[in-house]
């Protein structure tokens, strides 16, 4: 083991061998995370830890993946193929199929993405009549979302007072309703989506301690990766399957905390020390990626938020070059000048494009810079686009992988019965749809065995659907008798839809019958790769089976969806929520404006705007040689044309570390000797045709009481200048007021944030 500890560092090492009892690893950004979390595994299973007593969770596959090979490089195949580690979801998810009996769950159930909840909610507002523009599903599904996590269940909801005001104030008062819809659907088809998993897992050990009481003593050693991303759910399992032992290591930088929309709690992180008073902190403060700017630039605005875990970053890596900061006058332009930027250091230093990363707080931002980037003829991809997975031919095969190893997944059935083309028309689906509600039962019992509960339908049709249930039947007896490859291709030789695709005969097609193929070569890849921990069966046996392969795929997660070969060689676009966990050597964050980054809407408390500011940490902190930032003066925003103020980051970032354009300089030093942001705002940005006359003579400004304001008042904003209120709608902090401004025109204000002051008459 000396070896091993020789190749790290003093925090890393203290870290790595301290196995007892509950530890917690605070790492910096770029400090190594990953290698002391690996080399901690190892160093348990050479002092004789058994492999499959220590379970490792992670929140990507690639992460798992990269970890456990680290390992098996280290140790050997043989101990490290065992170890217990993967996704949060994809360990719970094997667990469940074990246990899941307990909850009525089959063996095979299937797991539903987003796009198959999207596609179930839509016909439940299809079927209760409710409009879609009001129900939109994707809302429908977050809020269905943040309740399982919160381990609220569609009953829990229905009764709780606060949730049911929330929703009809919201104008959606049907929501618990489609909730408990879309979970007894679920039920029905066998299925469980991603929030069940977690959901479904506290179920489990919450209400059967003798299945908790059975993996508490498998896994003596418990070890959670990116810890601060965690959300209640995760959290409660974590804690009870480590009671027993309690020797729990977890790992995250506070700092690092972004994904508070999707329920993700700092306060897991920032309590470990309440829940394991005799914890063990461990810091991993050297930063082996980025510059001493960007590092120190980073701390430098980090340091501004008031609930975090201290800690001081710091880097032995060269100097480095300074912050660039582009100012442009409008959104196009910030494309153009990032543009150009780019392909200014392509032929300066002949780097490639992988080398670039464009960084933005909302997808609606590519737009200026997609198009900027192809005048220059710079190729560029756009991270987290249509993966292969969600392509319609892939879907469309996988569909019919679902429905043979779960013939009750209604949603896989509903996508395939009539493709390619057999002679079932929507109607006919309707009749079924409708039928199988009446009866409680699914659509494929329904034309199993047809009977008087098919009357409706015409015989000839009814022939129809008993030989696409005879088909699947006929599948499905295979499934334990051929590997997942050999059933595969058997299935897709049999359906047609390769057939389909060659009478098609174009570009297209051509296109999708090479995604099935590619779908085929990932099937036999599968089949012939080596098995670790969890995929061997009671008698040894490779899980092998086309079941194992489709759990494989519905556990995919978005990084592992867009985990592109390293050659490909293109400029990374992408939001910074997406760059988590990457890094570039030259990095661009644009659009650093007020009310675009931070947010506007996520600055009305002190945790929400200290969220905004960790995401920008985490931009700032991709980069390992160069970093460029952002902003435009004006901006298209919701169809029309809107004036833009500098973001408070930019303030934040210590001047020493940035280098601007001449005026941009001055404007930086001038800042300096000036107190408050209002003073640099101004000198940044244009004055408007109709000065304020507080401005001219310095006069503070006061706002007017919102309640005073009525239409047709003259006002006086601090950047428009003078105008007239045309409308006010809205109460409360919702208030907004529609005013014309001479020379600027239209602006829509919300007056929690843009202060009005009345104009003597």
């Amino acid at each position: 083991m000396t070896d091993l500890l020789t190749q790290l560092n003093d925090a890393q090492r203290e870290a790595v061998i301290h196995t007892e009892g509950p530890v917690m690893i605070i790492a910096g950004a770029g400090s190594g995370k990953t290698r002391a979390l690996t080399y901690r595994i190892a160093h348990l299973l050479q002092r004789g830890a058994d492999p499959f007593s220590i379970l490792a969770l992670t929140f990507t596959n690639k992460a798992a993946r990269e970890m456990k090979e680290r390992i098996m490089s280290l140790i050997g195949d043989r101990e490290g193929r065992n170890v217990w580690m993967g996704t949060f979801h994809s360990v719970f998810a094997r667990i469940l199929r074990a246990e899941g009996h307990h909850l009525g769950y089959p063996q095979n159930f299937t797991i539903y993405d987003t796009d198959d909840s999207k596609r179930l909610i839509r016909g439940i507002l299809s079927e209760l009549n409710l409009d879609q523009k009001v129900y939109n599903p994707s809302y429908i599904l977050h809020r269905i979302s943040n309740a399982k996590s919160n381990l609220f269940s569609a009953t829990d909801y229905l009764n709780n007072p606060e949730v049911q005001t929330a929703d009809a104030a919201a104008g959606k008062p049907l929501t618990g309703e489609i909730f408990r819809t879309y979970s007894a659907r679920l039920k029905r088809a066998d299925a469980m989506d991603f929030d069940d998993l977690l959901y479904n897992t506290n179920l489990l050990f919450r209400d059967f301690p003798e299945v908790l009481y059975k993996y508490q003593h498998r896994f003596r050693y418990i070890l959670v990766d990116e810890y601060q991303d965690t959300n209640h759910a995760q959290y409660l399992i974590i804690k009870r399957m480590a009671a027993l032992h309690e020797n729990i290591t977890v790992v995250g930088d506070d700092a690092q905390s972004i994904y508070a929309f999707r329920g993700a709690n700092i306060q897991n992180i920032l309590n470990f020390k309440v829940d394991y008073p005799d914890h063990r902190l461990f810091r991993l403060e050297q930063n082996y990626r980025s510059t001493k700017v960007i590092v120190n630039a980073a701390n430098g605005v980090i340091a501004k938020n008031k609930d975090q875990i201290k800690k001081t970053v710091w880097t032995d890596n060269d100097e480095g070059m300074p912050i660039s900061l582009l100012r442009a006058t409008s959104d196009n332009e910030e494309g153009t000048l990032v543009a150009n930027s780019i392909f200014g250091f392509k032929m300066s230093k002949q780097l490639p494009n992988k080398h670039f990363a464009i960084l933005y707080r909302t997808n609606a931002q590519s737009r200026s810079i997609e198009e900027a980037l192809r005048r220059q003829g710079i190729p560029y991809k756009i991270y987290g686009g249509l993966s292969f997975y969600s392509r319609k031919e892939v879907k469309d095969l996988l569909s019919y992988f679902r429905l043979v190893i779960n013939p009750n997944d209604e949603e896989a059935l509903l996508r395939i019965i009539n493709y390619p083309a057999r002679g079932i028309g929507k109607t006919t689906i309707e009749k079924l749809q409708v039928l199988s509600n009446d009866h409680q039962c699914s659509i494929m019992e329904l034309i199993s065995k047809p009977d008087h509960r098919l009357t409706e339908i015409n015989r000839g049709t009814i022939t129809k659907l008993t030989d696409f249930a005879t088909m699947i039947r006929s599948f499905a007896v295979k499934l334990d008798k051929m590997n997942a490859f050999e059933l595969a291709e058997h299935i897709t030789k049999s359906v047609g839809i390769m057939a389909a695709l060659k009478e098609e005969d174009n570009i297209e097609s051509v296109n999708r019958i090479e995604n099935i193929e590619e779908l085929l070569n990932a099937i036999m890849e599968f089949a012939e790769r080596e098995p670790v921990a969890g995929e061997l069966g009671e008698e040894g046996v490779p899980q092998r089976s086309l079941g194992h392969f489709m759990q494989e795929v519905a556990l995919l997660t978005d990084a592992d969806k867009n985990d592109d070969s390293e050659n490909a060689d293109y400029v990374s676009l992408m939001t910074i929520h997406a760059a988590k966990g990457l890094e570039f050597p030259y990095v661009y964050i644009v659009g650093l404006e007020e009310n675009l980054f931070p947010s506007i809407q996520s600055i009305g408390t002190r945790s929400e705007l200290e969220e905004e500011r960790r995401l920008f940490y985490v931009a700032l902190t991709r980069a390992e040689e160069k970093v460029t930032i952002s902003y435009a003066e004006s901006r298209y925003r919701w169809g029309s044309l809107s004036l833009s103020e500098p973001s408070r980051f930019i303030e934040e970032i210590d001047i020493q570390y940035i280098e601007s354009p001449k005026k941009n300089q001055q404007d930086f030093r001038q800042k300096q000797a000036l107190s408050g942001l209002d003073a640099f705002q101004r000198k940044l940005m244009p004055t408007p045709p109709a000065a304020s006359k507080n401005e001219s003579n310095d006069e503070p400004f006061e706002a007017s009481d919102v309640d005073s304001l009525q239409n047709g008042m003259t006002v006086e904003h601090q950047k428009f200048g003078t105008g007239k209120i045309i409308q006010l709608e809205g109460a409360g902090a919702n208030k907004k007021a529609t005013v014309f401004f001479p020379g600027i025109g239209q602006k829509q204000l919300l007056l929690k944030f843009a202060k009005l002051k009345i104009c003597d008459a």
